[in-house]
């Protein structure tokens, strides 16, 4: 079988992966990114049609490009909100100004090591590697509860990342379960066709509006004292250890309730299980409804990484949760993880983190290599040859 023999490999070209690429390909490295979707920025396209983003333009550029947005009223203490799809268009524009090789339509289903190197399975190929980055994001497997295989067949069940528009639905009565921000905004959306209820508990808000100036001056306050906050100071240790034990929705940012309450969004308690094929709540009521939408998150599955790096804590569907320094996975040299919640900052796993920790983790691929010596440089040089497609 004939194995493709590449220095450095990211999986996944999201804002995390990207922003790799960007530092891999300063130092003229020899790398490639792996992402199963068909267009760069998929992963933001194929969310609902009406999604824009809780930051401003200016907070959601990768290193050495900013984000394009348009000045709408020709202030500029306005800031601009991007749309979903600006956002995947600006991804898939930033692989092209900086010529990433990013490969499309890959599916990575393996990730095992022999000896000092990794190897890399996505289906007929096989890939080897120094160095790899996994930069698959925050959003991998749909939550669903276990309850909802005892929901009425004759309901329409759907998960948030596969919702679109109220459009798709079947006419009547629709639930969304999870009071977080998807849940929110989808709720409010629905509302407006159809009976709404919005089942979960209330996770609290962020007082003032986000498209507001004075709003925004608080978030560069904010966004400059996480950039200080890191899992190397005392105090950004504290913060990041919290932030990861927490389990609770995120507050509202730019729905609140008032505006639920305004477009006739009923809010119920908890969904507690099913009875006769329907949804039942917390407090024994049992709700009619022709749709169910699963607002309820995500879990990260690396059930196709078959190496010793997670926790102990986590159940078969996350595969436990990676254990590292800043992306560094000291237990396997040559491992790094990006994109995750909370990786060196509050601020990682957002677009505005992803530099900062890109960088890092690069830093420390040039040092291994350096570190690995002339033999190192020399087997580098007979893969870039051989890999090289000739005239």
């Amino acid at each position: 079988m004939n194995i493709e023999r590449i220095e450095t490999v990211v999986i996944g070209a999201g804002q995390a992966g990207l922003a790799a690429g960007y530092y891999l390909a300063r130092q003229n490295r020899d790398f490639a990114i792996l992402d199963a979707h068909d267009r760069a920025g998929d992963s933001w396209r194929k969310r609902w049609d009406s999604l824009r983003l809780f930051t401003a333009a200016s907070f959601n550029r990768l290193p050495g490009r900013r984000f394009p947005a348009p000045n709408r009223d020709g202030s500029q203490t306005r800031p601009y909100f991007p749309t979903k799809d600006e956002m995947a268009d600006y991804l898939e524009a930033y692989v092209a100004r900086f010529e990433l090789p990013v490969q499309l339509g890959v599916r990575v289903d393996e990730l095992t090591r022999d000896g000092d190197r990794y190897l890399i399975a996505a289906g007929a190929r096989r890939l080897e590697a120094d160095h790899v980055v996994v930069a698959t994001g925050a959003y991998g497997t749909p939550r669903v509860p276990e309850f909802a295989s005892e929901l009425d067949p004759a309901i329409t069940q759907l998960h948030s990342v596969e919702y679109r528009n109220p459009g798709q639905l079947p006419d009547g009565p629709v639930l969304v379960v999870g009071a977080g921000n998807s849940g929110g905004e989808i709720a409010r959306e629905l509302a407006a066709t159809r009976p709404t209820w919005l089942a979960g508990r209330d996770t609290g808000y962020l007082p003032g509006n986000p498209e507001s100036f004075g709003y925004q001056v608080g978030a560069i306050v904010f966004r400059t004292v996480m950039n200080l906050l890191t899992v190397d100071t005392r105090l950004g240790r504290r913060m990041v250890r919290k932030a990861r034990a927490f389990t609770g929705g995120h507050p509202l940012v730019r729905v609140k309730p008032n505006d639920l309450l305004e477009a006739g969004v009923q809010r119920v308690p908890r969904v507690a299980g099913a009875s006769r094929g329907q949804p039942v709540l917390e407090d024994g009521r049992v709700l009619d409804v022709a749709t169910v939408v699963w607002a309820t998150g995500f879990v990260r599955d690396f059930r196709w990484i078959r190496l010793p790096v997670f926790d102990a804590k986590g159940d078969l569907a996350s595969h436990g949760t990676p254990v590292h320094h800043r992306g560094v996975v000291q237990a396997e040299p040559g491992l790094y993880f990006a994109g995750l919640p909370f990786q060196s900052s509050v601020l990682s796993g957002l677009v505005a983190g992803a530099g900062a920790d890109a960088r890092y983790i690069v830093k420390q691929i040039a040092m291994r290599a350096s570190a690995a010596g002339p033999a190192y440089a020399g087997r580098l040089a007979a893969r870039q040859y051989q890999n090289y497609p000739g005239p």
